[in-house]
């Protein structure tokens, strides 16, 4: 009876021992599975911390994109609505500048049909041509008579134009001065000069301020016409009147020092 109960607890501890041995294996190698899985999901959380932080530099690059686009946004309508200042101020200078020339006309509309004059806009610039043989005599300065009332009635029409310079210049064309002249006119220069400087003082008289008027000559050397007939030269020989706008006379002046 001793000897069967021996070998119950023999055969019940081999197989407690067997039991053990199974259970110790399998395990290890569930723990070794978990510590797979454990690496995998490191991983996988070390990719998504990646990832999150690629995302983060993407936003804030992206935010960055927006405010510089918002800033040329800002830069564009700011540039667009100077421009359309810009375009205002020239419609309003371009309209003024055609009432001028319209009042101008109009106030010499009899001495324009009767060819004494020829009014002309250029740009910024009217400019007033009076025909040389109704103001001087071939190869004089010194203003005629009936030269002086068409001056005059020019002086009238341009003195409401206070915000203007008033440049005139005299042109010739390219036959020498006589012989008999060249001791008071050496050459055209002299003469152009010398009749514009006349046309000059005669404004002066009828009210032009003389702080408002240049006086100038080109003599035969910027020519309307040919000088090959006598047409041609009877177009160049002529009296200039340029009102010019104050800042585009300042610029000018620059530009020549």
């Amino acid at each position: 009876m001793t000897t069967k109960i021996h070998i119950v607890i023999a055969v019940l501890a081999a197989g407690l021992i067997t039991s053990g041995c199974v259970s110790t294996g399998t395990f290890e190698k569930m723990q070794a599975g978990k510590n797979d899985e454990i690496a995998t999901l490191q991983q996988q959380k070390a990719a998504l911390e990646n990832q999150k932080i690629a995302v983060e530099q993407d936003n804030a690059a992206l935010k960055q994109q927006i405010a510089s686009h918002e800033q040329q946004n800002t830069a564009m309508q700011e540039q667009v609505g100077w421009l359309e200042q810009q375009k205002a101020a020239l419609l309003a200078a371009s309209q003024q500048r055609q009432q001028q020339y319209d009042a101008l006309v109009r106030g010499l509309s009899k001495e324009v049909e009767k060819g004494q004059l020829q009014v002309r806009q250029y740009k910024d610039m009217l400019t007033v041509d009076l025909a040389e043989q109704i103001f001087f005599d071939s190869g004089r300065a010194a203003l005629k008579p009936g030269g002086k009332e068409v001056l005059k009635k020019v002086g009238e029409a341009l003195k409401g134009y206070e915000n203007k310079v008033i440049r005139v210049v005299g042109h010739t064309d390219n036959v020498p001065v006589a012989k008999s002249l060249q001791r008071t006119f050496p050459t055209n220069w002299e003469l152009s000069v010398a009749r514009a400087t006349n046309v000059v003082r005669y404004l002066q008289e009828v009210g032009i301020p003389p702080q408002r008027m240049v006086a100038s000559g080109r003599s035969e050397y910027d020519p309307v016409a040919t000088n090959d007939t006598s047409e041609g030269r009877q177009k160049n020989r002529r009296i200039e009147i340029m009102l010019i706008d104050q800042s585009l006379a300042n610029e000018m002046e620059k530009s020549t020092k």
